[in-house]
């Protein structure tokens, strides 16, 4: 005899053989197959931990590089941003560069590099109009 189903023996509990004796009393519905669903349903739950145990560390790992790349991107984002705002609003072009006007520019360079990290460290973007007052 080939039978496509093993048969199991199981001792339950009263109060849950109760509950299963109601959920069976629907028709179409069996307890096999209320108990074969609810077994199926918690290895496959099992089955998504361990793996969650497995590839988890590594994906927390991945999701912080990409945080990091993200942050980096928005650096770069911000550093083109306010360069651009710079170059087009604040800054006047200088006809012949001598020491004093590279004194100047290397003067303006400097305040540049630090609006882009006080724009990093308050959280405001160029980009996104979040801009607070005069760029220098």
């Amino acid at each position: 005899m080939n039978r496509t189903r093993i048969r199991h023996q199981l001792f339950l509990d009263p109060d849950l053989s109760a509950r299963l004796e109601t959920l069976a009393a629907k028709p179409g519905v069996s307890k096999s197959t209320i108990l074969a669903d609810a077994l199926a349903a918690w290895l496959n739950r099992r089955g998504s931990q361990e793996l969650d145990e497995r590839f988890g560390l590594r994906l927390h790992r991945i999701s912080d590089q990409l945080d990091r790349i993200e942050r980096d991107g928005q650096v770069l984002l911000e550093s083109l941003a306010l360069f651009v705002r710079y170059q087009l609003t604040v800054t006047a072009p200088l006809p012949e560069p001598d020491k004093a006007a590279r004194a100047v520019g290397q003067e303006r360079f400097q305040k540049f590099i630090d609006q882009v990290g006080r724009q990093i460290a308050a959280r405001r973007r160029t980009l996104s109009g979040d801009q607070e007052g005069d760029p220098s």
